[in-house]
């Protein structure tokens, strides 16, 4: 019984988890299918593929937040989490889908 009830918990803990790559459709216009694309107004042109997750995370909260800044369409992802209400574990799957992308060249 003890077996059966352990398997239901974590079969509905899987469905409740969220899915990066579903998340991270909602970001393809401005940072391509992979990740690969400079977003519009970003400083350094630098892409998010391969990115650490960390960082990842760390930005996404920040622009959550409206403290983060890494060039003149910060307005667009402030608005854009604001519009998403991602939780704290849909900002952890996404940057974790993110980071597993491979780096643009």
């Amino acid at each position: 019984m003890k077996k059966i009830l352990l398997g239901i918990v974590l079969a509905a803990g899987c469905l409740m988890a969220s899915d990066g790559a579903a998340i991270y459709k909602k970001c393809i216009a401005c940072h391509g299918a992979n990740a690969e694309k400079v977003a519009p107004g970003s400083k350094g042109g630098v892409t998010i593929a391969g990115m650490d997750k960390a960082r990842l995370v760390e930005q996404l909260k920040g622009y959550a937040a409206g403290t983060a800044d890494n060039g003149g369409a910060k307005a667009i992802m402030y608005a854009n989490m604001k519009n998403f209400k991602l939780t704290d574990a849909d900002i952890d799957a996404v940057a974790d889908y993110i980071s597993k992308l491979p780096a643009a060249k």
